[in-house]
């Protein structure tokens, strides 16, 4: 189902006046819900999560209006609570193929995703849940948040109120006559949708030749230079497709060592607070690309030295700046033609199970792999409470991880490269081990590795 709505950023350089972004739908009429939406969400998270859940509406916003019904007529954004609850209903188990039960209390329904929803049902729930508590901060929505349970927000109020006079509130805390209140714990969710088994598990990939495997089907889909390049460098260095895609000339020449990059992180909002380290072989391929397939769109004519610091490695073939969504859309292709299911953000997984692999097998002693896998969580940007301290460590330790642990970590990779085209070649000897099928991607027991906790801060 295609998407009835698309949005439009004002051009760099001007300033905006009231709307950073603007949403449109398929007529090209500013649609002012999604718009406000947006606007009001960066005052409550980053830019990039604004702009997911903007994404995520599109799909249930389209739904509502080609396919939704409610006593013969099509449900529209604004009606009351229960009417909207319906759609949603029908928008689960109908478009996203989950099962959706009432609770034993009837007050709230359990969403159970099945192997055929798509991974973004959570995600969609809580934009929904954003996008109607703005509607009603603003006054476009005149009603309560069909999102929210009310029951569950009465109960625990309730709760709170009763004491052990029956029928009478609880004594203050300074009277000394009541239980004190246990220290308040997380409520699981006030939401009317409660996804049941949705938690998010990180899948240990632990295949050596899974990039090798996605290497090939590029070339056999005949992919860019580009698109290559960008691959590459996700399954080297651990880095989320973004802080990739969107790499400028100035981060190559803010790094003194000449294979590596600087670039932003989750949540640092352009500032760039960690590098990236490559190869030689993939600097050789950003040489051949830049004075080769970019050189061709460049508008600039520019020679690579006197290109401005804040210019796009990675250009499309108009020769603007290359997205997210356009990269996404070549990624798909080529995992259909190498007959594997996964996303881009699987790389980041690969690259630290990989790395932990190797610090595993090298360091035998138990303080020895602690400090090695400090070092890679320095690397990865995971860090603690920015201190001075922090930063002096930070400086000695990203030295240790490039010069031992990262340089090891391209070379068995290397190893690896080499023993899966082996495995391609003919096979000569009866004995000879067979290929794996192109498609089957080796996972560990999640119970069984050791780091799971650690694995588990790749999503945040």
């Amino acid at each position: 189902m295609g998407s009835l709505y698309h949005h439009v950023k004002c051009p760099e350089g001007v300033k905006a006046k009231k709307f950073k972004l603007i949403v449109l739908d398929n007529y090209l009429k500013p649609f002012l819900p999604l718009t406000i939406f947006y606007k009001e969400a960066l005052g409550r998270i980053t830019e990039s999560s604004a702009e997911s859940y903007l994404k995520t509406l599109y799909t249930f916003f389209t739904w509502l209006h080609t396919d939704s019904n409610y006593q013969g007529r099509t449900i529209k954004w604004d009606d009351e609570p229960h009417i909207v609850r319906v759609a949603i209903e029908d928008f689960l188990m109908h478009e996203a193929h989950c099962k959706v039960t009432t609770s034993d209390s009837k007050t709230y329904y359990n969403v159970k995703l099945t192997n055929k929803s798509p991974h973004t049902v959570s995600r969609m729930l809580s934009a929904l849940k954003s996008f109607y508590k703005i509607m009603i901060h603003v006054k476009m929505y005149l009603y309560s948040n069909p999102l929210i349970d009310a029951h569950a927000i009465l109960k625990e109020h309730q709760s709170l109120k009763e004491g052990v006079r029956e029928g009478k509130p609880r004594m203050p805390k300074e009277a000394g006559t009541e239980e004190p209140l246990p220290k308040k714990a997380r409520r699981l969710t006030d939401s009317f949708f409660k996804v049941i088994n949705g938690e998010w598990k990180p899948q240990i990939i632990d295949n050596p030749h899974l990039p090798f495997m996605i290497y090939k089907a590029g070339k056999e889909s005949k992919w860019k230079l580009r698109d290559e390049i960008i691959t590459t460098m996700l399954f080297l260095t651990g880095a989320r497709a973004r802080e990739v895609i969107e790499l400028t000339f100035g981060d190559y020449r803010a790094r003194n060592d000449k294979g590596e990059f600087a670039t932003f992180n989750k949540g640092s909002y352009g500032k760039r607070t960690k590098f990236l380290k490559v190869d030689n072989d993939t600097l050789k391929l950003l040489d051949c690309y830049i004075h080769g397939e970019r050189k061709k769109v460049d508008k600039s004519g520019l020679k690579m030295n006197d290109i401005p610091d804040e210019i796009p490695i990675f250009l499309n073939q108009h020769g603007n700046p290359y997205t997210y969504d356009a990269f996404l859309k070549n990624w798909s292709t080529i995992m259909g033609k190498a007959e594997i299911k996964i996303n881009i953000h699987k790389t980041r997984h690969w690259f630290v199970t990989r790395s932990i692999r190797m610090i595993r097998e090298e360091y035998k002693n138990k303080t020895e792999q602690e400090k090695a896998i400090e070092r890679l969580r320095i690397y990865m940007n995971w860090s603690a409470k920015a201190d001075t301290m922090k930063v002096y460590e930070h400086h000695v330790d990203e030295k240790d991880y490039v010069a031992e642990q990262h340089d090891r970590l391209l070379e068995m990779m290397k190893k690896e490269q080499e023993e899966y085209l082996k495995q391609l070649e003919p096979r000569k000897r009866a004995n000879q081990p067979s290929v794996e099928p192109r498609n089957k991607v080796v996972q560990t027991p999640e119970e069984q590795h050791e780091l799971m906790d650690f694995i588990d801060k790749l999503n945040s």
